[in-house]
């Protein structure tokens, strides 16, 4: 379970801000681009995770259904645009989650297949989303030439000689 609402604050900004790390080494030619066709752009990965966490995560956890608006670029455009909306529903989210109580994470909640559980559950699932999609956005940013810093400052090569030592 999470341990309560401020602990839960503070691990979930910083995993955003794992990967809004992608976000800051792209460049404007890489914000639409995709690995194959049909497949998600930086763009869109960057909408959908900002989209899903404050209109349905955030919304389900008010005992609301969700509202997601889906991940089209008419929703943000441009890196300063995406920029602002992933910012934007972030901190919207924040204040809805920064307002659980600790009975709150206990109690209920219903997602969009109808399912219902613990608050606490559903921010978790959220959490494991985010990290999915961060996978993505890693190997993308390879994919196209951009270094993003290492999740945990360590690359896994300076583990290694650290590691030897």
């Amino acid at each position: 379970m999470l341990q309560d609402t401020p602990s839960f604050l503070a691990y979930w900004r910083n995993a955003r801000s794992r990967t809004v790390r992608v976000l800051e080494a792209l460049t404007p030619e890489d914000l639409e681009w995709a690995p194959a066709p049909g497949a998600f752009t930086f763009g869109d990965l960057f909408r959908h995770l900002a989209g899903l966490e404050r209109f349905m995560y955030a919304e389900n956890v008010q005992g609301r259904p969700s509202i997601y608006p889906g991940h089209g670029a008419e929703l943000a455009a441009g890196l300063d645009g995406v920029r602002a909306y992933l910012d934007r529903c972030h901190a919207e989210s924040m204040a809805i989650f920064g307002a659980l109580t600790d009975a709150d994470l206990r109690a209920p909640c219903v997602n969009p297949a109808g399912a219902q559980m613990a608050t606490w559950k559903w921010l978790r699932a959220m959490a494991e989303h985010e990290a999915h999609h961060r996978g993505q956005l890693y190997l993308m940013a390879s994919l196209r030439g951009r270094p993003v810093a290492p999740l945990f400052g360590l690359t896994e090569e300076q583990l290694a000689a650290a590691s030897k030592a």
